[in-house]
């Protein structure tokens, strides 16, 4: 099978499954602030991201490109994040990499948006020539390096061979042209695995838990034989337990935390738990596919809204001070990170 044929089957089983409801966010509860002391108007989304300026901690996530279908996706993507103001994230450009005809399906997304934040992607095997390439290909302002091992593996024609990957990393994040960030596609983060990361001087990590796209879902669906059902259902770390896996370094990356987030409510306890930007992908693919540009847009400025009137009512002005506030874990979150050491208390009382 072609990887034209295969990006576009990744677009249509994306948009066919539905999200997962668990996603850990409802394990999160937020302390109400009933004596707010300033104005909303007073509130700012502005972030930063690999010492880059954000007017919005939101980012539209790696999606697509690589099939002459996805352009039209991507443009329309780009509008979104150009009237929005959001960074967006193209899909692996591996494709465009080996057929240079499908370069436009991703370069539209610089085209659309010549001034907007504009973040390339990669497996995280590539060469720093590749990276590099890809970066040029969008004049990229980040470049995505994606960890995809549990999708490879269930992947009928997908890589079995993942020695080195950690020394290519190194590579492309030393000798790189722009800042780098490494990226899970859907199981999550662990303690382990954010070490292994800053030892290499990675230093922006998008945590991409389980509870969205699911590419093992997707990759099951592709399959012609016998699928590996219970990975699908059970593999990996929600996005609420990835970012409290982060804790132990939480001040040496810039994080990102994405999957499964389909609400403001979900992308502020992202904020909360330590993450500078909250990446969205189904959440805004799934409506514009149907519905069009315009309601995209939509949805992401009442997201915005809405995580304005969220600042406020735990008076924050601010990102950071949200990443201050006491935050309750409980359920399985809580026992899964009582399990691994994680101190809750510290989370809950902050600020007392």
């Amino acid at each position: 099978m072609s990887i034209e044929q295969r990006k576009l089957d990744h677009v249509r089983y994306a948009l066919e499954l539905n999200p997962s409801l668990h996603n850990g966010f409802s394990d999160l509860r937020f302390v109400h602030r009933a004596l707010p002391d300033f104005d909303l108007a007073d509130v700012t989304l502005a972030t930063t991201l690999g010492g880059l300026s954000l007017s919005s901690p939101l980012l539209i996530n790696a999606m697509t490109g690589g099939a002459g279908e996805t352009e039209e996706i991507n443009r329309n993507l780009a509008i979104a994040a150009k009237r929005t103001g959001l960074a967006m994230a193209v899909g692996s450009q591996r494709a465009a990499l080996k057929d240079p005809s499908l370069v436009r399906t991703y370069a539209v997304v610089r085209e659309v948006n010549p001034d907007g934040v504009v973040i390339g992607n990669l497996g995280a095997g590539a060469t720093l020539e590749d990276a590099q390439r890809a970066v040029d290909m969008l004049g990229a302002n980040f470049l995505q390096l994606h960890l995809n091992a549990a999708q490879e593996l269930t992947m009928p024609e997908g890589d079995r061979s993942f020695r080195g990957i950690l020394e290519s990393i190194q590579e492309v994040v030393e000798g790189l042209s722009v800042p780098v960030i490494v990226k899970e596609v859907g199981n999550g983060m662990s303690t382990e695995t954010f070490r292994k990361l800053a030892d290499a001087g990675v230093r922006i990590v998008d945590v991409a838990g389980m509870g969205g796209t699911n590419f093992v879902s997707i990759e099951n669906r592709r399959r012609t034989g016998l699928r590996f059902t219970e990975l699908e259902r059970e593999w990996g770390q929600t996005t609420a337990v990835s970012l409290l896996e982060a804790q132990p370094h939480v001040f040496q990356f810039d994080l990102i935390g994405s999957g499964g987030v389909q609400t403001a409510l979900d992308a502020a306890k992202c904020l909360a738990l330590g993450a500078k930007a909250v990446g969205v992908a189904g959440a805004i693919l799934r409506p514009m596919m149907e519905y069009g540009v315009d309601t995209a847009v939509e949805i992401i400025e009442h997201w915005q809204e809405e995580l304005r009137v969220i600042f406020t009512l735990q008076a924050c002005r601010c990102v950071k001070e949200l990443r201050e506030r006491p935050l309750i874990v409980r359920g399985e979150t809580a026992e899964w990170a009582r399990l691994r050491g994680i101190d809750l208390e510290r989370i809950a009382r902050r600020g007392l």
